[in-house]
């Protein structure tokens, strides 16, 4: 059976964080274990671009909402690739597909009776001429008193409220009072499909059971009918046969699901449509992974739209808890909401993917991101457990022996691997029930009893006196290294590649593991190359990614540069260059890797921040241009740069060299 996945939609208002990644990683370790068992799945999402908040926010920054979205719709795949989150498609609600399948899925909810048409009261601004959603009005508290807070929810104490009881209401974008107005709007009848829904969230393979309890208040107190409807104008599709009414963006994200599975089917030609994942009848599972926050919509209303579509129901909701990070709510001011792409800057994706996944278990809990333990978990398991072994095994194998491993033995050795074989089932069980923590545990286990092995056989102490006897507990241990590999690829799929290739034997997955038997690898062939799994953490590259955001007119105060004295500037050694070669860095999308002659006898390696003003490098070639010169060597990428090449414009692609003029390399420029 085909198994389609989805983690929930981001929001194109801004970047991913790590509170985002949890959902992700989660769902990509399910997604790359379901792979190794052999399952025919595909993994998708795609950017929520419609709404209120989008259009405010692209307004004030003075463009168009599809340009807004855009720029994230581009960092947020970059962001996940860097992460090893890897879709099958990643598309956007701002799309042909999603307003045919919006405006297919609000014909059958008209046809089936589920659309009523009611007048509600709403705030309107005269002078923008506009009714005001509830993040266009903007007042004061009436639980907190806090001023200049959106007419949904108070940012200070959490409180939610009706625009309504706003103290003092304003429009957000001209500061004039609201006045009140009527309007028709266009409601989903949620309250008819009750019966379905409780019957529906009672099933503990469909959802969670302690969060099918939580859900019950609802319907005690009445299902709410949705009002699917905003008044123009409005960031979204426009409703067929209304004017000027668009479809609330609660209505047309989740069929992003469906959308980006038509555009997925059509681009690489495994499927027809998206019907052969969501028709009614459809024989395909499809499961949703997300956060807590957002149960009620993915549990009853979905569910309840698709039903009176007459589509596929998804057949479970998989749902984490929230992330905190040292005990508190991440805080810009405190330097704990902590983008990827500012984590992505510092350290290792494995470091964070392997963390989260020895946190996590199948229920809603809350994880919480303690930096310090962070660093000693990764130390003490991943690096000095797991890499240590493979390590010191493989590096053994590799020098005196020749990289060649033993004949398949009948000693102690043999014991140790296929008892670590034994567990795999049990690892594969965590997995499908989505404990990683168990999982986690289970391959530290196997770990450390290798690890017990060979510090009991001390096998370095043998290579010279009996090599052979050193060979065959090296080589066993090497059998354990490459089934932790295995077990480890859907956490860390880098670092289970580095040692496939470490070990010269081809990648293994769950389902060649339920029919394997000692020996796993096939001791004829020799051993690649080893080298270090992954390094240790260090508290300075930890606190790295923690950098406290100073308020807002601090930053404007440090906008402008202030003025230097002569004597500072005059420190600065400013040279002529040639660009010999140029080349990307990999895994950073700004960055050029330069080989300059600045008239040292060897060139030097800078790394640039120009690659978008030079998507070919070879331009590059050949060309003069200006180098800070007296720069102190830093990594950048894990690549040592030594100097600073000088450039003119705003950035990105708009980026000019500094040109010298025909001068020789090494010229100072004065």
């Amino acid at each position: 059976m085909k198994t389609l996945v989805t983690s929930a939609l981001p929001y194109a208002n801004g970047p991913i964080h790590l509170g985002h990644m949890v959902e992700y990683v989660q769902t990509d370790i399910y997604v790359r274990f379901l792979r190794s068992c052999g399952e025919d799945v595909i993994y998708l999402c795609a950017d929520d671009t419609h709404g209120t908040p989008i259009e405010l926010n692209a307004a004030k920054q003075g463009v168009a909402p599809e340009q807004f979205v855009r720029r994230f719709y581009e960092e947020h795949q970059r962001d996940f690739a860097d992460f090893d989150v890897k879709f099958d498609h990643f598309w956007s609600t701002h799309s042909p597909e999603n307003r045919r399948y919006a405006e297919l899925i609000y014909s059958r909810l008209k046809e089936a009776g589920d659309i009523d048409r009611r007048e509600v009261e709403q705030a309107y601004c005269e002078k923008d001429g506009r009714f005001l959603p509830d993040r266009f009005i903007r007042g004061t508290c009436p639980n907190c008193k806090a001023t200049d807070q959106y007419g949904d929810v108070c940012e200070r104490c959490n409180k939610a409220y009706a625009a309504t009881e706003l103290i003092d209401p304003r429009c957000a974008t001209c500061g004039t009072p609201p006045v009140r107005r009527k309007s028709v709007h266009l409601f989903f009848r949620l309250s008819r499909h009750a019966d379905f829904l409780r019957e529906l969230i009672r099933r503990p393979e469909f959802l969670h059971p302690g969060l099918s309890a939580q859900l019950q208040q609802f319907f005690s107190k009445g299902l709410a009918d949705w009002d699917i409807s905003r008044d123009g104008p409005y960031f979204g599709f426009p409703i067929p046969g209304e004017e000027n009414k668009f479809f609330y963006v609660w209505l047309d994200a989740p069929i992003g699901y469906i959308a980006t599975t038509e555009k997925w089917a059509k681009e690489t030609g495994k499927a027809p449509d998206a019907l052969a994942f969501w028709a009614e009848d459809a024989q395909a599972r499809v499961l949703h992974f997300i956060g807590k926050d957002i149960v009620y919509f993915h549990a009853l209303f979905w569910p309840a739209v698709l039903r009176a579509a007459h589509l596929k129901r998804p057949d479970r909701i998989l749902v984490h808890g929230h992330l905190t990070v040292n005990g508190e709510k991440m805080s810009k001011t405190r330097g704990t909401f902590i983008t990827a792409r500012s984590y992505l800057d510092a350290l290792d994706p494995s470091y964070l993917r392997y963390f989260y996944a020895a946190n996590l278990g199948a229920g809603p809990e809350d994880l919480d991101l303690n930096l310090n333990e962070l660093r000693l978990r990764v130390n003490g398991e991943l690096v000095n457990n797991l890499g240590n072994l493979a390590n010191r095994t493989l590096s053994l194998i590799a020098g005196q022996l020749g990289g060649k491993l033993s004949p398949a033995g009948h000693g102690e050795g043999r014991t140790v691997v296929s008892d670590a074989l034994a567990r795999a089932a049990e690892v594969r069980g965590a997995y499908e029930r989505l404990e990683y923590r168990a999982a986690i545990k289970a391959i530290n286990e196997i770990g450390q009893a290798a690890n017990q092995f060979l510090t009991a056989k001390e096998p370095w102490k043998k290579l010279k006196a009996e090599p052979e006897a050193a060979r065959a507990d090296l080589s066993d241990a090497a059998e354990v290294v490459y089934l932790l590999a295995a077990l480890l690829e859907p956490v860390v799929p880098r670092l289970s590649a580095k040692l496939f290739a470490q070990l010269g034997a081809p990648a293994l997955g769950f389902a060649a593991l339920g029919k394997a038997s000692y020996p796993l690898l096939d001791r004829a062939l020799p051993l690649g190359a080893p080298s270090p799994l992954i390094a240790r953490l260090e508290e300075a590259q930890v606190s790295a990614i923690t950098k406290p955001q100073a308020p807002l007119e601090a930053k404007a105060a440090e906008a402008g540069p202030s003025e230097i004295e002569y004597a500072d500037f005059a420190k600065v050694a400013l040279k002529v260059g040639k660009v010999l070669a140029a080349e990307r860095v990999p895994k950073a999308d700004k960055l050029l890797k330069l080989s300059v002659d600045v008239g040292e006898g060897s060139p030097r390696t800078i790394v640039a921040g120009i690659a978008e003003a030079f998507p070919e490098t070879s331009k590059l070639v050949g060309r003069s241009v200006v180098v800070v010169a007296n720069l102190k060597p830093r990594a950048l990428r894990g690549v040592e740069s030594k100097g600073m090449v000088l450039a003119a414009g705003p950035g990105g692609k708009e980026l000019s060299l500094v040109d010298p003029g025909a001068m020789p390399p090494g010229t100072l420029v004065k």
